[in-house]
């Protein structure tokens, strides 16, 4: 994805940290702390204030992140929400961070007037089929001393989630100063597969930052200071797991790692090292149908990816090591340490889960969205769209719950748009070119050849779907969860937030 020409004015860049300056592989990964609902289905998590180190050579940053209540770790990472398909979890989300902000707000926004408290919070479970009250509806936000209580049915498969903040107007700031954390949905037919767990099981939360010379977050804006908005970055460093380019010890043997995107802007390009092969098993909303054997990964902003990668190929020799790459950069060491005789071996299932492919056929309707960009007179974003509406607009799309609808997205802009739908899981359907010109000058949607190949590890359920320029991408959805308003939006923090989310209402 290009990086916004929008720059910041030189005048006012600060000196900056340069990750290929710092020392790699220093740190130890840590994990996030698991939270388990208590014995009523409940957990307490507040919005805090952290001052949390990154880096070994780097002073602590301040980050806000969810904590909660009453734990005392002090890695910045909020708390991985382990919970079980079919049981109710509530969670209450309190507002315990500062009321003024520390990166830079940009007031011209809709939804972030100065009228407004300057600090707001409303958490989103990402990829959860949620009763409407309960979604994080951007406009449901709460200010600092306030909480709210969210219930999750979680009638859903077993899948990796993730929550974080949607407040209307900040969530792209929010985010960026750390309010996201994972969740993990697990079922029977899972648990039967006999996957790696306990301490073979691993999550692996990916973000890029910017750092100002004395190790704080540095968020960038264009030179317009009425509208300091920009259109896409992508940070100078690599976190996994808030630590910038870590290690961690492995043994020989097979390990399942879960991953998420929890950039703004950024897609990540994954191998490993030497050309090793890994497995993918899941994707946004679960397991695939069978393990793929891959080299590489794309994964964009907000998608998830469920592998198996097996260190016992290393020679089975204590002091190996491996690399998980992004492109050409090494931004996490694997240190094959001894084996643990006496844990369970684990091997790779030839099969996961049936997954029926749904045929354009059961769609009762069709939607045509179109992708849309303006730019200034010298090319740079000023907003986005989707349909030529902004998120104030009425809703147009009212689909009946229970039905079956095909929507297409025509991008008619120059980026790969990570496109989301709340509530419901879908399937993609299939990508093709078409004639951006004819269809700018209103003549229609001419297609310019036969449907492109999906990705094998696209064949599954997902809930965000890549949307590559001048190419329609249709996805298939069945809105089957709970009546009421939602949302569809770009993932890419900077085009949702101006302006490229629109509302849309599950009719019952």
């Amino acid at each position: 994805m290009p990086q916004s020409t929008q720059q910041v004015a030189p005048q006012h860049l600060p000196s900056m940290l340069h990750n290929l300056e710092l020392a790699p592989f220093v740190d130890p990964m840590p994990l996030p702390p698991v939270a388990h609902p208590d014995a009523d289905g409940r957990i307490h998590i507040a919005m805090r204030e952290v001052q949390a180190k990154l880096h070994r050579d780097v002073p602590p940053a301040r980050l806000w992140t969810y904590k909660t209540i009453g734990s005392t770790d002090e890695s910045g990472l909020a708390p991985l929400i382990e919970a079980r398909s079919g049981h109710t979890l509530q969670v209450e989300w309190s507002n315990q961070l500062p009321t003024h902000h520390f990166l830079p707000i940009d007031y011209s926004l809709h939804g972030c007037g100065r009228d407004i408290p300057e600090v707001r919070g409303c958490v989103h479970l990402h990829g959860g089929r949620t009763p409407s009250e309960s979604d994080g509806y951007p406009e449901d936000w709460y200010a600092p001393g306030k909480s709210r209580v969210c219930t999750y049915p979680l009638q859903q498969e077993a899948a990796t989630l993730w929550y974080h903040d949607h407040a209307m107007g900040l969530n792209r700031l929010n985010m960026y100063a750390g309010l996201f954390g994972m969740t993990i949905v697990r079922d029977e037919t899972e648990t039967a597969l006999g996957l790696p767990s306990g301490k073979y099981e691993v999550p692996l939360i990916l973000f890029d930052r910017n750092f100002t010379a004395d190790g704080q977050l540095f968020y960038p804006s264009s030179p317009d200071p009425d509208h300091p908005w920009v259109s896409e970055f992508e940070g100078d460093a690599i976190l996994i797991n808030n630590k910038i380019r870590p290690h961690f010890e492995v043994e020989p043997r097979l390990y399942r790692f879960r991953l998420l995107n929890a950039a703004n802007s950024r897609s990540f390009q994954l191998s490993l090292s030497g050309g090793h092969k890994f497995h993918q098993i899941g994707s946004d909303q679960g397991l695939l149908s069978a393990p793929l054997r891959m080299t590489h990964l794309l994964l964009a902003p907000a998608e998830r990816a469920d592998l198996l990668i097996d260190f016992s190929g290393l020679s089975g020799l204590s002091g190996q090591k491996a690399h998980l790459v992004h492109g050409a950069l090494e931004i996490l060491e694997f240190r094959v340490a001894g084996a643990n005789s006496s844990a369970p071996a684990h091997s790779i299932p030839s099969a996961l889960r049936p997954i029926a492919r749904m045929p354009a056929s059961l769609a009762t309707k069709t939607r045509t969205i179109t992708l849309d960009e303006a730019v200034d007179h010298i090319g740079n974003s000023m907003q986005m769209y989707l349909d030529k509406k902004r998120w104030h607009e009425p809703a147009t799309e009212f689909p009946k719950l229970g039905t079956t609808e095909i929507w297409e997205f025509v991008n008619l802009t120059a980026d790969v748009h990570p496109l989301h739908l709340h509530m419901v899981r879908f399937q993609v359907l299939d990508r093709r070119l078409f004639d951006v010109f004819a269809y700018r000058n209103n003549k229609g949607l001419h297609y310019l050849g036969g449907a492109l190949p999906l990705e094998a590890n696209e064949m599954g359920w997902k809930d965000v779907v890549q949307c590559p320029p001048e190419i329609v991408t249709r996805i298939i959805v069945t809105f089957d969860g709970y009546p009421g308003k939602y949302l569809y939006h770009c993932h890419i923090l900077e085009h949702e937030a101006n302006d490229m989310m629109r509302p849309f209402e599950v009719i019952a």
